[in-house]
């Protein structure tokens, strides 16, 4: 059987409330007490039952955490980031995997509040009605990570994604590119499709380039749908000699379907990927890629949720991080 806080004061010679002061922390209890509690508990091998302590203290310090794709080296270091913060501030992390499927986002929302965790960090795609109406409802703050809320009525952390892409694609025209094609995610992805896209099209406009709609592909942010993406762009009557990838990912593949092909990159074509993760480093050439800093939106996530459940001063609740881009071998 399991030893109860009953049995370590029996052992000890004092009341459960000694004992439950000792476990909690309370400096109210004379060292020699507390000698002969923690001796009785070391003894007895008691754990302190952390369900039955937060019904009482009506917190669990644990936090969930749903995220679209625990594999992925881009989530993973947000959520990296996330559990350093999160084990800093004492708060134990449920980490949830919602496979960028809406129902099971909703479904791992209700399923985390009912395990009363005491707030949650969201990491997902497009934010739909439904979305916010569970949100609303919450009884437990809730912030966005890495993920955009149209309406700006939740607390979130992002980067500017227009800009960071109209930055990428103003590079690459200024070095003399004409022909500039984009792989996006879908368009209705704020993140990763919609904003990005919306900053090339800005960049390509503010040039008086003639947008071309054969120049841009919606991938599904994976290194196969970059192959496939430029087997469709070398395809073309003018083929495209510089292209602006939504995710390092799809430009890996990029990379080496043109490579595939007989094509070098950058003398032929130039490449510029989106996240910075660790595959910018691994690929030859190296990937010119704009840095999102993964690891401080998670860790800047977390302690803003830490803020809203300890009921702190928010001075601001949507967090913008810079961006810059890391300059390889895949561009001139």
């Amino acid at each position: 059987m399991n030893t109860t806080i009953y049995d370590v004061a029996r052992e000890a010679g004092v009341s459960m409330a000694t004992v439950s002061r000792v476990v909690n922390g309370n400096p109210n209890v004379k060292p020699t007490t507390r000698k002969k509690v923690l001796e009785a508990i070391e003894r007895l091998g008691y754990r302190p039952n952390a369900v039955a302590r937060g019904l009482a203290s009506k917190r669990t310090t644990t936090v969930g955490v749903i995220i679209p794709d625990i594999s992925s080296i881009f989530f993973s270091e947000l959520a990296r980031g996330i559990e350093d913060i999160a084990t800093m501030y004492k708060y134990n992390i449920i980490l949830c995997n919602s496979d960028h499927n809406k129902e099971k986002e909703i479904h791992l929302l209700n399923t985390l509040l009912e395990k009363q965790v005491d707030g949650i960090v969201f990491m997902g795609s497009q934010i739909t009605e439904e979305h916010v109406e569970q949100f609303k409802r919450s009884p437990v703050p809730i912030v966005l990570s890495a993920t955009i809320d149209p309406g700006k009525e939740f607390p979130s952390v992002n980067i500017n994604y227009e800009q960071a892409a109209y930055d990428a694609v103003k590079f690459l025209i200024e070095n003399g590119h004409t022909k500039v094609a984009m792989l996006s995610g879908s368009l209705e992805d704020p993140v990763n499709g919609y904003q990005k896209y919306a900053g090339y099209r800005r960049a390509i406009e503010e040039a008086n380039i003639t947008f071309n709609d054969d120049y841009v592909v919606i991938g599904d942010y994976t290194y196969d749908s970059g192959i496939e993406a430029m087997e469709m762009f070398l395809g073309l009557n003018e083929r495209p000699t510089a292209i602006f990838a939504g995710t390092d990912e799809m430009a890996l593949g990029i990379i080496h379907g043109a490579q595939d092909k007989g094509y070098n990159v950058p003398n032929d074509i130039e490449v510029i990927g989106f996240d910075n993760t660790r595959l910018a480093a691994m690929v030859r050439p190296t990937l010119t890629s704009v840095v999102q800093p993964m690891y401080d939106i998670g860790a800047v996530s977390m302690r803003l949720l830490t803020k809203y459940m300890n009921k702190e001063e928010v001075s601001d609740e949507v967090v913008l991080l810079p961006h810059r881009i890391e300059f390889r071998q895949s561009t001139k």
